[in-house]
Parts: structure tokens; sequence; C-alpha cells
């Protein structure tokens, strides 16, 4: 595999990445406690943001505004405008680290996944919390929106993955006292040790997901059910796919 490009900054860890949907930029978000916001095609720092109290885990660009997400292990969210160079307000809530943060692709809202077995839906509009997730028993290590419909994916130490229905999100603006109560459409004991990271297929009923027991597990949503398919297997259909597309 050839290396394009490569980075190299003062710092334990890179913890988060997030490439920006139009221009040739990534944010990296540190164990330093700094984000840094890199031109991958000729390999310049751009810009810095150092606010968190500690390691920075996740990191997001926003699809169409100059905004981005991060979330650390001082508890904290922070939303930044890049152009201004400034961070615009801090939301607060969980009582843990914080692993990820993602913005939806159509609505104002940011999802983060916590240690404090929590995931949480915020309006950065309104700069209000509009719903918590509750149910996982431990470490929350990532949580996503669907690309298309109103589900939210997450994954736990507990060793579970689980699929949330967040549609009752789409009939508010902001959020009323108490926030909206989201369900769990899917629960899922996906692996024998704690599940690190999921995934939506972009365009098919599919989830991936990978974890301490060193197994990668592929998902497939159908109706009520939720079936696994052996990766082997996952790969030869894909092959299948890619032959039948020659053809």
């Amino acid at each position: 595999m050839l290396t394009l490009t490569k980075f190299e900054t003062k710092s334990d860890r890179v913890n988060g990445l997030s490439f920006h949907p139009k221009r040739p930029w990534i944010l990296s978000s540190l164990h330093s406690g700094v984000i840094q916001l890199w031109d991958y095609r000729i390999g310049v720092l751009i810009d810095s943001f150092n606010e968190h109290e500690g390691p920075v885990r996740g990191v997001h660009f926003h699809t169409s505004q100059p905004l981005f997400v991060s979330g650390g292990d001082d508890y904290k969210i922070k939303v930044w405008n890049y152009e201004t160079r400034r961070c615009l307000f801090t939301p607060l809530g969980h009582h843990d680290h914080i692993r990820t943060v993602q913005f939806h692709h159509e609505h104002p809202w940011i999802v983060s996944a916590s240690d404090d077995k929590t995931i949480r839906i915020w309006n950065w509009k309104s700069r209000t919390c509009v719903s918590v997730l509750t149910g996982h028993n431990h470490n929350v290590m990532c949580a996503s929106f669907h690309p298309k419909e109103y589900l939210v994916l997450s994954a736990s130490s507990d060793k579970t993955v689980r699929v949330w229905n967040i549609g009752a999100l789409r009939r508010m603006t902001e959020s009323p006292a108490g926030g909206v109560a989201s369900t769990v459409k899917y629960v899922v004991k996906a692996h024998e040790r704690g599940v690190n990271w999921a995934a939506f297929h972009p365009d098919r009923p599919l989830i991936v997901s990978a974890a301490d027991d060193c197994k990668v597990k592929v998902w497939r949503m159908n109706g009520n059910s939720f079936l696994c398919y052996p990766l082997v297997t996952y790969l030869f259909v894909k092959f299948v796919y890619a032959l039948l597309e020659l053809r």
C-alpha cells in the first residue's frame, strides 16, 4: 500500500480523524488535548485548536457548515467554527469520557457516546440535549447516525451492539422539558468481549462490528431480525456481486 501523505506531531496517540466533505482537509484529535487541521494534499498544518482539558477522543466535520465538533476526556463536547477559529459553545451533560461525536447529515443534531453508559443527541442550533439513550451497562465506545433512516447505532464494552429508533425527533426543532424518548430496535450480544466499533453500510441493511475478541462481524437487519454473516461468507458474496456487475 502506497503512503500518499504522512503527518507527524508530538502526541502519544491520535484518537480520532475526520475528512472534510469538500476540501482537502483532515482533522486529527490528539491524546495531548490538541485538535489539528491538516491539508493532506500538500502536507501542511493549517490550524490547531486547544481548549479541551485532556485527551480529545472524537472529532467530526459538518457536511455543509464551517463547523466541526469534538469530544474528550474532560466530559465536554465542543462545537467549533473553523473560519472564525473559535469554539462557539460547549454543551454539558455527560459524566465521563466522551468517545465519539458525529453531526447528522441533514438535521441540526449531534450524537455523542460516553463512558457514562449513555448516548446523547443534541440540537446544535438550540444548544440543547434532545434525547438521552440509556440501556448499555458499560462504556459506550461509539455511536453514529444511519445515513438515510432515523436510526442510531451504538457499540459498547458490554459486548452488545444496539440500534435505536429516533423517529420521534423528526417532529421536533427544539427540545421540550425532559427531551424525547428513543426506543431500542435491536439489542444483540454481538461478541464475546467488548465491542469497540460498529458502522452502518451506506446503502444496504448491513452493519459491521469489531471487538476485543479479535473478530469482525457483518450483520444484516431484516425486519425484526438481526442476522450475523460470517465474514468469509460476506466477502464471498461481495466477490460474486462484483463479478455480476462486471458482466
